[in-house]
C-alpha cells in the first residue's frame, strides 16, 4: 500500500528509525482502524519485492517495520531473506490472525476480539500490545498475556479516539499490575507518519 521511512510510534521500539512498509489488505477490521483505506488490497497492485528492498536500504536506519492491513495475509519469507541479505533487522506488526511466514527479528503481537491471533504465534510474539477503548477490553489484554511467554513484553495502549479519557484509567491499571507497561502512539503526537 506504502512506503515511508519515519520513527517507530509505538511499543518497545518507540522512537527508532525505520523504513515502514505497509502491506494492503485486512479482513479484521478493527472498528478503530487508523489505516481502514488498507483494507481493500484491490487497490493496491501487486509491487515487486525486489523493488521494496532496493528502497529500504536506500535508507541509513537497519530495519524494516512490516505492517497492514494485516501483513499475515501475505507469504513473507521473500521480503525477510532479501532484507536480512542487507543487515537489515525486521519488525512485524500484526494482530496474528494468520500464520506468521519469514524470518523475524521482533514480533509485536496486537490481538484483536473479533479475529484472535492464531494459537501458536502466541509463541513467537515478542511483545504483546493490546490497544484498550473501554475498561472491558482489560480482560482481553489479560487473557492473552497468559498466552503468550514469560519474557514477552506487555503493552496497553489507548485507542486515539478516547486516549485522553482512557489513559488516566490505564495509568492507574498499570501501577496496580507493573507487568504492563504504557504505549502511546507518539507518532500521532509528533505530527509524522
Amino acid at each position: 500500500m506504502e512506503e515511508f521511512y519515519t520513527l517507530q510510534g509505538e511499543g518497545f521500539q518507540t522512537g527508532r528509525a525505520a523504513y515502514f512498509i505497509r502491506i494492503g489488505g485486512c479482513d479484521v477490521g478493527c472498528s478503530w482502524c487508523d489505516s481502514k483505506q488498507s483494507w481493500n488490497s484491490r487497490l493496491f497492485p501487486p509491487v515487486s519485492v525486489d523493488e521494496i528492498v532496493q528502497r529500504a536500504i536506500a535508507y541509513p536506519a537497519r530495519a524494516v517495520v512490516v505492517t497492514g492491513g494485516e501483513p499475515t495475509l501475505y507469504p513473507l519469507g521473500y521480503l525477510c531473506s532479501e532484507l536480512k541479505k542487507h543487515n537489515i533487522q525486521t519488525f512485524l506488526e500484526t494482530s496474528g490472525a494468520y500464520p506468521l511466514t519469514g524470518q523475524w527479528d521482533w514480533v509485536c503481537l496486537s490481538p484483536k476480539q473479533q479475529q484472535p491471533p492464531v494459537d501458536l504465534n502466541y509463541s513467537k510474539a515478542n511483545e504483546l500490545k493490546v490497544i484498550i477503548a473501554k475498561q472491558a477490553d482489560l480482560c482481553w489484554a489479560e487473557a492473552n498475556a497468559q498466552r503468550v511467554r514469560p519474557d514477552c513484553m506487555l503493552f496497553l495502549q489507548p485507542e486515539w479516539s478516547v486516549h485522553e479519557s482512557i489513559t488516566p484509567l490505564l495509568v492507574d491499571y498499570i501501577k496496580q499490575n507493573p507487568k504492563w507497561r504504557i504505549s502511546l502512539q507518539a507518532h500521532k503526537f509528533m505530527h509524522i507518519p
